[in-house]
């Protein structure tokens, strides 16, 4: 066992938190102007309207830790379309076009698709846990 292996679950939810908050504060950025930007867009606005709530609805799921790995592929998903459709036309490289943003939400929420919530999630609390369980056999415990 590697010596930074008691802490894998650790640092897996504290990096899940941190990227969800960041990506929930894009999010706001785009849809109300905070955070220093100079302009809005509204939500019906396609595509920059839809993509910041998608921002801010999955940023705030997965900073919490419910419906993770769900709202992380739907979040990454939503940063490859902006890449090619946004990006990519400007130039190859994210460096060059733009996209720096853009591909490392993709990936991060991605490895946090694959990952799981780690600790801290509101997901790994009982009560809020789906059981496989049939109802009748929870019953009789």
């Amino acid at each position: 066992m590697h010596r930074l292996e008691p802490a894998r679950e650790h640092v897996i939810g504290l990096y899940r938190i941190v990227i969800g908050f960041l990506f929930t504060c894009h999010g706001l950025k785009t849809l109300f102007g905070l955070f220093g930007a100079k302009s809005t867009t509204a939500v019906t606005a396609w595509p920059g309207g839809w993509a910041a709530l998608i921002q801010l609805v999955c940023g705030t799921l997965i900073c919490v830790g419910l419906a993770t790995r769900a709202a992380a592929v739907i979040g990454s998903g939503s940063m490859a379309f902006a890449y090619f459709t946004v990006h990519l036309p400007q130039g190859l490289l994210p460096i060059q076009n733009g996209g720096e943003a853009a591909t490392l939400f993709c990936w991060g929420l991605l490895l946090v698709a694959f990952v799981g919530p780690g600790r801290f999630a509101l997901g790994n609390i009982p009560v809020l846990q789906r059981s496989s369980e049939p109802a009748r056999a929870r019953a009789t415990v």
